[in-house]
């Protein structure tokens, strides 16, 4: 069982911050590293990798620092997001090239029993120049586990795989963070981590923004004020009913869209009031749209909660 330590971990690339004072730890089981596209996510794995130094701070494995340590690397395994590959091998000989630098005393059987465990054995003599995205997807995935590493690093490893590809990938993860490996994938799907993983680390512009179990996190996300936007048959009296419940806390007349911008920071009870009030005061609600639920918009909340 290993655990990944990173303690005020930043990288930055000139004057660009990737990544922002970032510490937590990630240990056996499947953790889900959830944050919106350029978040810093791929930059943070590639630093637990030890692909990458980072510009302050330290990340060990079990108390040793990962970059510039050989031992560290016989122990992790790391699925990288971008497709740069040696095509012109076939999908067995990438393999077995891996097994070979990492010194396993069979590299043969041991790149056989990668490529079985991610069910690419049809597939195995073929170039890569002619796989798919998901076949891709998998072919590195065996490459990342020929060692049988006890950390395993994925960055978007559902990319481009179809849905047969994708259930096979999670439960392969499952049961691996079962038997004790330390599983970390990064998503910027909030579907695809609530299906995989119990706990979760959201990273928003560089920076750590929230960490615990996924009930949790989904809660923060529900429970953050929500915008609506609400059309009327008659916005005034509406807007005069709603402002002295305790469920809003801000509502604006907008005159382009001819409807009212509110603010419920009670959700629960903003859902009851608002059909409530309509009928008391004979209003018929004619549009009633969340505005702020894009991924960018919550994780945006976090980062302030």
């Amino acid at each position: 069982m290993s655990t990944i330590s990173i303690s005020h971990v930043s990288r930055w690339y000139g004057n660009v911050v990737a990544v922002n004072d970032v510490t937590m730890d990630v240990g056996p089981g499947v953790t889900g590293l959830l944050g919106p596209n350029g978040a810093g996510k791929s930059t943070l794995i590639a630093m637990m990798g030890g692909f990458l130094a980072p510009s302050v701070g330290t990340v060990t494995l079990d108390g040793a620092q990962v970059w510039r340590n050989e031992q560290a690397y016989r122990e992790i395994g790391i699925v990288p997001e971008r497709e740069a590959m040696y095509d012109f091998l076939t999908g067995r000989e990438f393999v077995v090239a891996n097994a070979e630098l990492h010194g396993l005393p069979d590299p043969g059987a041991a790149a056989a029993r990668a490529l079985a465990t991610v069910e690419m054995e049809h597939a195995q003599d073929r170039r890569i120049d002619t796989y798919s995205k998901g076949m891709r997807q998998r072919v590195k995935m065996a490459s990342a586990l020929v060692h049988e590493p006890s950390v395993l690093l994925l960055d978007e490893p559902f990319n481009g795989m179809d849905p047969r590809q994708r259930m096979h990938l999670m439960e392969l993860l499952r049961r691996m963070g079962a038997e004790g490996r330390t599983v970390l994938f990064s998503s910027h799907i909030l579907e695809e981590v609530e299906q995989l993983a119990a706990h979760i680390e959201v990273i928003v512009a560089g920076r750590h923004a929230a960490s615990g179990d996924f009930r949790r996190i989904r809660r923060l996300m529900t429970d953050r004020p929500h915008r609506y936007l609400v059309r009327s048959s008659n916005d005034r009296a509406l807007a005069a009913a709603l402002i002295a419940d305790p469920s809003t806390a801000g509502i604006e007349l907008d005159w382009n869209e001819r409807a009212l911008r509110i603010q419920a920071i009670d959700f629960e009870r903003f859902t009851r009031e608002l059909p409530r009030v309509a009928r008391e005061h004979h209003i018929r609600l004619l549009t009633v749209s969340p505005s702020d639920e894009s991924l960018e918009s919550v994780f945006s909340y976090l980062v302030s909660a």
